[in-house]
């Protein structure tokens, strides 16, 4: 299969890699890699009917634009992606204008970080069935078995992956305060590489979360190279103002939320940990000391 890929960065360009390995062609462009494609215009020249082009820029104006300009080039029966974190309220706009024109939309939540290329992507997707029968060789080759799933109609990929970082937000806090409680031990010097690695074998809290909290404990057992800071990416927010809107008591993933805000003033410990196992997973930017 033939597809666009705009946005070659961690995730897209690791995308385009797994994609090429499964024999699908891709022509991919950013603004700093007009190697393939000088501008979107080129792009979608490229490209054969129906035209599968996939979004993997960051969420709010960069999406924006590419998509009004994916409107103007993209002709009916075309498929447009966001794969993106968008936020499902926008993608839900978006999509009744780009469908207005006859181009399919689909949006897809895309987890997997840096490991993605290796390990395969969870995929949450948000289309229209005819849409989804277009892509899901695509999502066939991206995810591991069983990693992708058509869960609805436009929105709702967005809206799932929105969930899934909300949950991502408690659960590292939980494995953050743990081991910060066990490094302030006043009875026991505990090494919490050790710890983490007997964990990470049959207990009921093994994942794979506590898989990279090893990782980094190895490299650096106190995270002495961290700064306890970690950002708070809008998928947090938005999963607690769902929760606000619906009714839904959320506390873990609210303090979670909480906790980042905090991070962003002080120094501590257990945000040393988060911003650990978000480099881990998905090489995201850290501050050092």
């Amino acid at each position: 299969m033939k597809i666009g890929m705009v946005g070659l960065g961690r995730m897209g360009g690791n995308m385009v890699e797994r994609l090429k390995r499964d024999g699908h062609e891709v022509i991919g462009y950013s603004r700093s890699n007009t190697q393939q494609a000088k501008d979107l215009a080129d792009l979608v020249r490229q490209l054969p009917t129906p035209r599968v082009v996939w979004l993997m820029v960051p969420a709010g104006k960069v999406t924006q634009v590419n998509i009004d300009e994916m409107m103007k080039l993209l002709e009916p029966g075309d498929v447009l992606i966001d794969g993106g974190n968008s936020n499902f309220r926008d993608t839900i706009r978006r999509a009744s204008e780009v469908e207005a024109q006859g181009i399919h939309w689909a949006d897809c939540g895309t987890s997997g970080g840096v490991w993605g290329l290796t390990e395969g992507y969870s995929l949450m997707v948000g289309t229209s069935p005819e849409a989804f029968k277009i892509i899901e060789p695509l999502c066939v080759t991206l995810a591991p078995p069983n990693g992708y799933a058509h869960v609805g109609p436009a929105g709702s990929g967005h809206f799932v992956k929105m969930v899934h970082n909300g949950i991502e937000y408690g659960m590292m806090q939980s494995f953050a305060e743990g081991f910060e409680i066990m490094r302030a031990s006043q009875e026991y010097d505990l090494d919490l590489h050790q710890v983490a690695q007997v964990w990470r074998q049959g207990s009921v809290v093994r994942s794979w979360l506590l898989d990279l909290a090893a990782s980094a404990f190895e490299k650096d057992p106190d995270l002495t190279q961290l700064k306890g800071y970690a950002e708070d990416s809008g998928e947090g927010r938005w999963t607690v103002l769902e929760a606000v809107n619906t009714g839904v008591a959320a506390p873990a993933i609210s303090a979670a939320l909480w906790a980042r805000f905090v991070s962003q003033q002080e120094d501590s410990f257990s945000m040393k940990v988060i911003a650990a196992l978000r480099r881990e997973f998905g090489g995201h930017a850290v501050k050092s000391e």
